[in-house]
């Protein structure tokens, strides 16, 4: 009778390990690691334990939508500003969840208000790994995708920006040029001070997010050392300033999307200078390069400047009693609305591919200070459209 019983107990264990095992697979539930890539994402998990400002890409269950640190629901949705991510799609604990902000740009498409069939899908989200409601968050997203169970996304598929763009669907040359002016215009205002402390969170190092990254150097530096010296950073206007002689006024003076912290001595050499190929490199920038009418700037930020300088001659059209800026393709512009050349800029454009940091950068411009964006990061293609 003792040995049966020893055999009842045994399968009993059994049937309780497996019933918990079971428990913990059902429902469905994700444990592949990954790298932070867009194509080899992180789980809920390591997004929860690389909470460090970092970009990364992030994938997971919808389990609801939270209303604080400690809450989240999962009817009744009350916006579409936010949802939980979790590993298992039938998670319960908050501790186990990740919160994603959702920018303006994805909330009719993610927002679970709109979007209530969302709830036990799995997304994939590239943003921030940085604090939401005070508990493990992605925020600044700049890419959602819903994920088909087994199948697999395309990296390069560019985000939607939900209806931003709706009015320039369809459209070519100077009808594409006026719809985008029309959607970017009449942007929020920062005063010239302002941009100090913005360019401080637009330009962060992400590995060192105590410093700001100089445009023409690449160089991480302290954020706190902007001003006048030597070796401090100050205030770039890509678009230079004296073309179309704007100053440092509020609009083109101090619009975030041409903007950028560069050091002191090479943006004194950079002057006015319109943009080309060729010249003396910059002993203290190498890879910039200079003579007395053009600037080449580093490979690696050669298409940020020409976006830069799509966006300025798109969203200043001269109404509104503005500077008409345009972009053409001559050096030696002076102090005419003008910069050039459009012919290299194009090529750099074509060259040096849209990045994750100057995605993120403008949904931190879009997102946080001027509510509008550069269409030429979002729409690349639309620059030969137009030009």
């Amino acid at each position: 009778m003792k040995v049966v019983n020893k055999k009842v107990i045994s399968m009993f264990a059994i049937l309780i390990i497996f019933t918990i095992a079971c428990s913990q697979v059902s429902p469905k539930q994700m444990n592949a690691a990954g790298s932070g890539t867009w194509s080899s994402p992180f789980t809920v998990l390591q997004a929860i334990g690389n909470q460090n400002g970092s970009t990364q890409s992030v994938e997971g269950y919808v389990v609801g939508q939270p209303t604080s640190s400690s809450s989240v629901v999962t009817s009744n949705f009350p916006n579409d500003y936010a949802l939980a991510l979790a590993d298992s799609s039938g998670e319960s604990n908050t501790n186990n969840m990740v919160y994603v902000q959702i920018p303006s740009s994805y909330r009719s498409s993610f927002g679970l208000q709109s979007n209530p069939g969302l709830l036990g899908e799995k997304i994939k989200v590239t943003g921030s790994l940085a604090a939401y409601f005070s508990h493990p968050g992605v925020k600044s997203s700049t890419a959602f995708e819903t994920v088909e169970e087994g199948g697999a996304t395309d990296p390069t598929d560019p985000p939607a920006y939900g209806e931003y763009y709706r009015t320039a669907e369809g459209k070519t040359g100077e009808s594409l040029k006026t719809a985008l002016h029309n959607i970017i215009d009449d942007h929020q205002t920062l005063s010239y001070s302002d941009v100090w402390g913005a360019l401080r969170v637009t330009d962060e190092d992400p590995a060192n997010t105590n410093n700001v990254i100089l445009l023409y150097s690449g160089r991480s530096q302290s954020k706190m050392t902007n001003g006048g010296g030597v070796d401090d950073w100050n205030r770039e206007h890509v678009w230079a300033k004296s073309h179309g002689d704007f100053g440092t006024t509020q609009g083109p003076g101090t619009d975030l999307h041409h903007l950028r912290p560069t050091d002191v001595t090479v943006n004194s050499t950079r002057g006015n200078l319109d943009f080309d190929n060729g010249g003396t490199q910059h002993t203290e920038a190498p890879g910039n390069y200079y003579d007395g009418d053009s600037w080449e700037p580093r490979d690696e930020v050669k298409g940020d400047v020409a976006r830069m300088i799509f966006y300025m001659a798109v969203r200043y059209e001269g109404d509104s009693g503005e500077l008409d800026l345009e972009i053409n393709n001559n050096v030696n512009n002076g102090s005419a609305p003008y910069h050039g050349k459009v012919s290299v800029l194009l090529q750099w454009h074509a060259q040096d591919p849209v990045d994750a940091r100057e995605i993120r950068r403008n949904d931190i411009i879009f997102e946080q200070y001027q509510g509008n964006r550069n269409p030429f990061i979002d729409h690349p293609e639309w620059a030969e459209m137009i030009w």
